[in-house]
């Protein structure tokens, strides 16, 4: 288990902090490259979610002056296996948090990446409405990542990680999406056109969910 600080552990809660009825939380998940990041910005203009990034936010985490996570994130990506449980989802609730009266959509970018995880976010911070499951074959996603790694300067985006990425995904973000199919709550997305073309799907699939665009 990760060490703990103030601001990175919470006191065990018998509901959780957000209200279902008041927020609305969508999880994106889909292996490396499967363009979920593109389409996050696509709902962010058209539907007014506020897009956060499980990555992104360990990321900035383990790059934070003075972060005593920081090593211990570093490694984890770089070897492309899950950052412990506790650090993901605490990120995610001060992120929420700090958004001004807890805006009432989330997207949550490649989240929950275990089964862990999902139970603890759910009890804890917000239960989900949806999974947006992007839907790729790895050689597509391999191409991406490798022509994105030319110029994102990201440590992850290189063949030997991308395996790594690929393996866990697979081992342990598969069952998540097995889970919550059962409960009804997955829009599975195949991800192979042009993104253009997806989003298309996406949105029929939003409506169907019943979620209407933002208002301009």
């Amino acid at each position: 288990m990760a060490p703990t600080s103030p601001r990175l552990s919470a006191p065990e809660k018998s509901t959780p902090t957000f209200s279902p009825d008041k927020t609305s939380v969508i999880y994106v998940l889909g292996g490396p490259g499967a363009g979920k990041g593109t389409q996050c910005t696509n709902l962010v203009r058209d539907y007014g979610f506020t897009h956060l990034s499980a990555g992104d936010l360990l990321r900035a985490e383990q790059d934070r002056a003075g972060s005593e996570f920081g090593s211990m994130i570093k490694d984890y990506i770089a070897e492309g296996k899950i950052v412990p449980m506790e650090v993901t989802v605490q990120l995610l609730e001060n992120a929420m948090m700090d958004q001004e009266k807890g805006r009432g959509r989330f997207l949550i970018d490649g989240f929950p990446r275990k089964m862990d995880q999902a139970i603890r976010f759910e009890e804890a911070v917000c239960p989900s409405k949806v999974i947006l499951f992007f839907d790729c074959p790895e050689d597509v996603m391999t191409e991406r990542l490798i022509n994105r790694g030319k110029t994102s300067g990201r440590a992850d985006d290189n063949a030997e990680s991308i395996k790594k990425r690929f393996k866990t995904f697979v081992e342990t973000s598969m069952p998540v999406v097995d889970y919550f199919e059962k409960e009804d709550k997955v829009v599975k997305i195949k991800a192979v056109k042009s993104p253009g073309e997806i989003y298309e799907e996406v949105k029929k699939r939003m409506g169907e969910r019943g979620f209407e665009m933002a208002k301009k």
